[in-house]
């Protein structure tokens, strides 16, 4: 059995918990509270009994020893203690957990569907591996809301490997979510050290204990982040690899700095339309992506190397925006900037990028002025197949980006412009700086667009496209509510009309 098999096994036993009243949202969640128990039971199978981190009372077996009512009430006993533990680690994984689950046989049914897993198959495989992918399972399925802005394990993969993290790093993740990238780049130096093998004692420790640091602002994310580190060997400080709180506020300017930065932040704007409240971020914005990039930049050790994801809007927003990318091309050396293709997101009209850079420059990464000489842009957009749940993007999309990246560390392998029918071409910073410091570079003909000479009025595509969105929205709220999803369907009303600053009448959105 493989552990595409085992997710989805798990993932049926979805069914169990809608049928004691638990939505979509809190599926994961519920499910992994119960799962990390089980799999930390696999993993002490294979450590000494003396390694074993959950406490006696709290293990598997004390579980599966119980039925009816009394085994609902030891495992909701259970959660309170382990959120108790003297463990920090511990502590803070089941902080303020508790189970939404009210029937004892539901309960029941779960432990013993998790208890007939082939967990030897999944032991082979790696439970880590296990159980990232029931996190991309949740964040793929459209109902849980939960991958509006997932990165894709490709591009994520790619990222990693093009900034080539390396043993003896410190490696940071200001937006961490569940720990994925951080994660890729320990698997990376894994497969470059023998499984850590290559390394002595110190050098193993740091990497377990000191090597990667990430935040994240929700609690439930977190605790998922901290049971994926976990599984994957990576235990950090006394608060995990996952620190919780709010990058953008004080907590986050504690955040060491670090040799490399990965990382895809949160899209949308900060709450009060104010800025961060950080003394050390120059330029004040309510645009998060560009506070989130001020952080990331600043906190790079000299020499030090980062890759973000970012909206087309962090490339030409004007005010604050040209300030921010001009001090960034100051500080750092933008060396690449990788144009993605539309529908990799689970939110199919946000169009991204992902920035490369490395702090000051090769001969002085201390400078400060003018790093930035030159930026190459790969244009993985214009003309691109149209990818979403059927065609879903891939590692064999970005081989060709990856070639003519290079291999070389920060971008300085011998590079070719392609010219004007290429998709890789050079832009020095004169140029950028002539066109008000905007990244927003494209040169490539979409063989898509229509001649603009031939299109009617702005005002009149605008409302046939207005109109052509109102009829889709409300023939997929009848298809919601036809299928039994009327609170989903509220939900999405009650959120778009948020967005559009409508009114709510009894929960209903009207113009």
């Amino acid at each position: 059995m493989t552990n595409n098999d085992i997710v989805q096994k798990l993932w049926n036993l979805c069914d169990v918990l809608r049928d004691d009243g638990i939505n979509y949202s809190e599926y994961v969640t519920e499910l992994v509270l119960l799962l990390f128990i089980k799999m930390e039971e696999e993993v002490a199978a294979i450590r000494p009994q003396a390694a074993h981190i959950l406490p006696e009372g709290c293990r598997w077996q004390d579980i599966t020893s119980l039925s009816g009512t009394t085994q609902m009430d030891h495992y909701r006993q259970m959660l309170l203690d382990l959120g108790k533990s003297d463990d920090p680690l511990l502590a803070a994984i089941y902080a303020n957990a508790n189970t939404s689950l009210k029937e004892p046989r539901h309960l029941a049914v779960l432990v013993t569907s998790i208890d007939k897993i082939d967990w030897f198959s999944a032991r082979e495989d790696g439970l880590g591996d296990l159980y990232e992918g029931l996190l991309e399972k949740n964040a793929n399925e459209t109902k849980s809301g939960a991958g509006q802005y997932f990165t894709p394990r490709a591009l994520i993969d790619s990222m990693v490997r093009l900034i080539q993290p390396q043993a003896g790093e410190t490696i940071q993740d200001p937006a961490a979510g569940t720990a994925g990238f951080l994660i890729a780049a320990d698997t990376y130096i894994k497969a470059a050290t023998d499984d850590l093998y290559e390394l002595n004692q110190k050098q193993k420790a740091f990497q377990i204990n000191k090597a990667f640091i990430g935040m994240e602002l929700v609690p439930n994310t977190r605790r998922l982040a901290l049971m994926n580190c976990l599984l994957h060997g990576m235990e950090g400080d006394d608060e995990g690899v996952i620190h919780l709180g709010n990058t953008l506020g004080a907590e986050g300017a504690q955040l060491p700095k670090s040799d490399v930065m990965l990382s895809n932040p949160p899209f949308g704007t900060s709450k009060g339309g104010g800025g961060p409240t950080r003394d050390d971020l120059t330029f004040e914005t309510s645009n998060k992506q560009l506070s989130f990039l001020q952080h990331i930049y600043r906190h790079l050790k000299p020499g030090g190397r980062g890759a973000v994801v970012l909206p087309d809007n962090v490339l030409f927003e004007a005010g604050k925006g040209t300030d921010i990318r001009n001090d960034l091309m100051n500080k750092c050396n933008l060396h690449t900037i990788l144009r993605l293709p539309t529908g990799i997101f689970y939110a199919q009209g946000v169009k991204t990028n992902v920035l490369f850079f490395t702090k000051g420059t090769v001969k002085d990464p201390l400078q400060e002025e003018n790093c930035t000489q030159k930026t190459w842009v790969y244009d993985l957009r214009t003309n691109m197949e149209s990818f979403g749940k059927r065609n879903p993007f891939s590692a064999k999309h970005l081989e060709p980006f990856e070639k003519v990246y290079g291999k070389k560390v920060g971008g300085s392998s011998k590079r070719k412009d392609e010219g004007e029918e290429g998709r890789f071409r050079c832009f020095d910073r004169e140029w950028i700086r002539e066109r008000g410091d905007s990244l927003d570079i494209s040169w490539l003909k979409d063989d898509d667009v229509t001649d603009a000479a031939d299109l009617p009025e702005p005002g009149v595509l605008a409302g046939e496209a207005m109109g052509e969105l109102t009829e889709a929205l409300r023939e997929l709220n009848d298809l919601m509510i036809s299928l039994g999803c009327e609170d989903e369907a509220k939900q999405q009303r009650d959120l778009l009309g948020e967005a559009l600053g409508l009114s709510s009448v009894e929960g209903e959105v009207s113009v």
